[in-house]
């Protein structure tokens, strides 16, 4: 368990949390992002989310995978890829914030960015320079978030998946330069 702070925590997801994970994605993603999909998100959670997916994930080595924990409760997830390029960003040594994902019930209770703020940290003590993400541009709240951070825009692209509706095909990158 890594401590965060009085009330949050992230443990490993090991190998055999295939079926905690699965479950709680389908409640968050569900609640989140069931009105971007034709048949409610479901495609996205089993494909993302199969037991094949999440053993391809946990097996890459430059991958960390946790369950974000408050109090003593699973209430998220956590996944960064380390030495994952921004596609266009020539600075090296680059990590990626790839999931962040919280139950709507711990909102505004400050842990994504007291979790920002250790892999902020965590990243200038592995001596990486740019840490960068992924934002739905349909997700307003997401985008003030980071921004508030000190995010900034750097790229976007147009989602492909079939049973996404169009208008919110939308996904800019953001990123942010860490200082020693």
């Amino acid at each position: 368990m890594i401590q965060i702070s009085k009330h949050i925590q992230l443990k490993h997801i090991q190998n055999s949390d295939f079926e905690s994970l699965f479950k709680l994605m389908k409640e968050i993603y569900s609640y989140t992002y069931s009105h971007f999909w034709k048949d409610k998100g479901d495609w996205y959670i089993n494909s993302q989310y199969s037991k094949e997916n999440l053993l391809k994930d946990l097996s890459e080595k430059k991958s960390d995978y946790y369950f974000i924990i408050y109090k003593t409760e699973i209430v998220g997830n956590f996944r960064i890829i380390w030495d994952e390029k921004l596609k266009g960003c020539t600075k090296e040594n680059q990590v990626k914030l790839h999931r962040v994902y919280l139950n709507p019930k711990t909102h505004r209770k400050g842990i994504g960015k007291k979790l920002i703020s250790w892999l902020e940290k965590k990243a200038l003590e592995k001596g990486y320079q740019i840490i960068w993400l992924d934002v739905m541009d349909a997700q307003p709240q997401a985008y003030k978030f980071y921004k508030k951070l000190g995010y900034k825009y750097f790229s976007h692209e147009l989602l492909t998946y079939n049973l996404l509706y169009n208008k919110v095909r939308k996904m800019s990158q953001f990123y942010k330069l860490l200082n020693n």
